[in-house]
């Protein structure tokens, strides 16, 4: 299995659809910050809510305070990694709706329909959210901008995966059970697939970890630590199985990821060590020995330093959050 697949894998995303909007111009939306009342309203006790549009008819501008605006089209789907505010508008400059519903009552139903503007061009929107672990995503989303476009009309992926959303929203709304968890599973899929367009977007020049699983060096070694996290890697062993040198593999990885091949392999272990802390029962002697530490004082050690707290005590308190959930 791939890195991106292995950390999809790990970081634990739950997925929703929550609006399905036609909008006619002169119109105006404003989504508030995900980590607002939005993240309660959402998905209570998430750490980070990601924020994410689909249009599927007509055409629009997103406007991120800072930025200029951005024209989107159909077939466009746009990314807020951070969950930031933001505008969707058939023109820039446009003032907000008002008066509307509050936003509790909006969400009150899953997929909510909403309908308005002034009877001009019409434009579709499909909204949802992700949310998750904000620690555990962070290898993930590090270095995403604060808004991500994709169009997914390109690739078989995405063409498969609109009409698939089309299908669950009518069914979401048919008295047959399961709409919503098929529309929860869609919102997973085309997250990825967005990562995996964007991914593959990324031009010469480009550093993070989406652009080192892109490279045929640092993905080949990314792709070994993914695969045996647990093995007593050495830079010589890792070069071996990228097909290249330690100096170049060490110079390579530490352009592209910011860390040395040896800093990353403990970092992975650590999420996988969090994963397996808040999914199993696992004892800590076992859960060390999977993630490639000999003795329970090394792995402590490691994971204090990752997550500010020894291994027991922060599975106790990721129990107790879940509970208060």
């Amino acid at each position: 299995m791939d890195a991106l697949s292995e950390t999809l894998r790990v970081v634990r995303l739950v997925g929703a659809i929550f609006i399905h909007a036609k909008f006619t111009a002169p119109w105006c939306y404003q989504s508030p910050r995900a980590d607002s009342a939005a993240a309660s309203l959402l998905e209570p006790g998430a750490e980070r809510i990601i924020i994410f549009h689909l249009v599927t008819e007509g055409e629009c501008f997103v406007e991120l305070d800072g930025q200029p605006p951005m024209h989107i089209s159909a077939g466009d789907v746009v990314v807020f990694p951070q969950g930031d505010a933001h505008l969707m508008s058939s023109q820039p400059g446009l003032p907000p709706a008002t008066g509307g519903r509050r936003l509790d009552a909006v969400l009150a139903r899953r997929p909510r329909l909403l309908s308005y503007g002034g009877g001009g061009a019409t434009t579709r929107l499909v909204c949802g959210y992700l949310a998750c672990d904000a620690r555990l995503a962070r290898m993930l989303l590090a270095g995403l901008p604060p808004v991500v476009r994709v169009n997914v009309r390109g690739s078989n992926a995405g063409t498969w995966l609109e009409a698939s959303v089309r299908y669950a929203l009518a069914e979401a709304r048919s008295p047959r059970p399961g709409g919503a968890g098929v529309l929860a599973k869609l919102a997973e899929v085309l997250f990825i697939e967005v990562l995996r367009l964007y991914t593959n977007e990324q031009r010469e020049g480009r550093t993070g970890w989406r652009a080192g699983v892109g490279d045929r060096i640092v993905g080949g070694a990314l792709n070994a630590l993914h695969k045996s996290p647990a093995q007593a890697w050495t830079l010589e062993e890792l070069a071996r199985a990228s097909g290249t040198s330690r100096s170049v593999l060490a110079e390579r990885f530490q352009q592209l990821v910011g860390s040395s091949p040896m800093q990353y392999l403990t970092q992975w272990r650590m999420l996988l060590a969090a994963n397996l802390l808040c999914r199993s029962n696992a004892p800590l002697a076992r859960i060390a020995e999977d993630v490639g530490y000999q003795t329970d004082t090394a792995f402590s050690r490691a994971f204090r330093r990752e997550f500010g707290a020894p291994p027991a005590a922060w599975r106790r308190s990721q129990s107790v959050r879940e509970t208060l959930q």
